[in-house]
């Protein structure tokens, strides 16, 4: 019997993080999405939360033992105040945790700390690759050794700030196993589009195409040494993640669906007090409390280190994924007209909510 009360350093991680998304986050999220433009003062101060130096050992820079429940709490909270501005708060995450989680003492000594220790720079991650039916385990991106050093080859999409980014984390078939390089940002042979990826949503959030001709990296910058490491690992700690911004999304959809329905009348009574709403309100409710408790599950046995986290992290996800286009959609539903006009947030929910079934690397706890 395990319990999901959280500590009291959790709560008060918490609390920071929900009055960051509340009063910093939420009132400029729509503007920043019409422009375009993400606010580097926000990231700033959201990264000075600490919620992922909170899961670094103090060895390597950080505050804290590292703990994927304590990621998904904060991670929801996030999601909640804007999917965008969470996604770019946990961009270095994208380069921290692959190697706390699976790199060797020398690449956590080596790589880590000067993340950790400073302000919020563009450390990245790059999985996602452009192909139908997408697989993780099937990488087209390459890697072949070639005397002292790995050979990368491959194009990559999504990359979040991959324009100016200091290094990635790039994951490359390796003998056709998944494994993950370091690459430095200006390496030679590495290029980034000069536009911006063109999205449905999350629109403020900065992510490049990145193409990797024969680029070298040494033999001592694959994650892991010679060993290599787990992908199997580091997936999982994205889905939790990926799973918890989903419910931070469906939540704030929820929460102003509801709140509208009490306000609005009918034929004279208020639209929360008609069965058809009250039912689809009710089911909102219900999902996104089951896919909350499925992502605290797959945390928390990825924290107990349960051999079937990864599949419990899987199926958090894939829920999550199906739970937030049904919430954000039913959400523009009970606004009506006015859940398709851009002055209300539910349409930009809606189509946040829809990127999640190919957001996979794009958020790791």
């Amino acid at each position: 019997m395990y319990s999901f009360l959280p500590t009291e350093e959790q709560q008060m991680l918490i609390d920071a993080v929900r009055r960051f998304a509340e009063s910093d986050v939420r009132p400029v999220a729509r503007d920043m999405e019409e422009a375009a433009e993400m606010s580097a003062d926000l990231v700033e101060k959201g990264w000075e939360l600490g919620v992922l130096q909170a899961s670094i050992p103090e060895d390597f820079g950080g505050f804290g033992d590292y703990s994927a429940m304590t990621g998904v709490l904060a991670a929801e909270e996030l999601g909640w105040g804007d999917l965008a501005t969470a996604m770019a708060v946990m961009t270095p995450n994208l380069f921290v945790l692959p190697i706390y989680l699976g790199g060797t003492e020398e690449q956590k000594a080596k790589f880590i700390p000067e993340v950790i220790e400073a302000e919020w720079r563009p450390f990245t991650g790059a999985l996602l690759e452009y192909r139908m039916n997408f697989n993780p385990f099937e990488l087209q991106t390459t890697a072949v050794r070639e005397g002292d050093a790995y050979v990368l080859n491959g194009e990559k999409a999504f990359v979040p700030y991959g324009k100016g980014a200091e290094a990635l984390v790039v994951y490359a078939a390796l003998d056709g196993e998944t494994q993950a390089f370091i690459v430095p940002g200006d390496a030679e042979g590495l290029s980034v589009g000069e536009e911006r990826e063109k999205l449905m949503g999350i629109n403020a959030l900065p992510m490049y195409r990145v193409r990797l001709e024969n680029v070298r990296v040494p033999l001592e910058n694959r994650i892991g040494g010679e060993e290599g490491f787990d992908f199997k690992t580091a997936l999982a700690h994205s889905y939790v993640g990926l799973a918890a911004l989903a419910v931070g999304v469906a939540r704030a959809s929820f929460e102003y669906a509801t709140e509208y329905a009490k306000q609005r009348e009918a034929f004279g009574v208020k639209i929360a007090q008609k069965q058809a709403i009250a039912f689809m309100l009710a089911e909102m409710n219900t999902e996104i409390e089951a896919s909350r408790l499925l992502a605290w599950e797959a945390a928390w046995m990825l924290d107990a280190g349960k051999e079937e986290a990864f599949k419990q992290a899987y199926l958090a996800f894939t829920g999550a994924m199906d739970m937030v286009m049904m919430v954000t959609d039913r959400g523009v539903q009970i606004l009506g007209g006015y859940g398709y006009i851009r002055e209300y947030p539910a349409e930009m929910w809606m189509r946040n909510g829809r990127g999640f079934a190919t957001f996979s690397g794009m958020a790791i706890v």
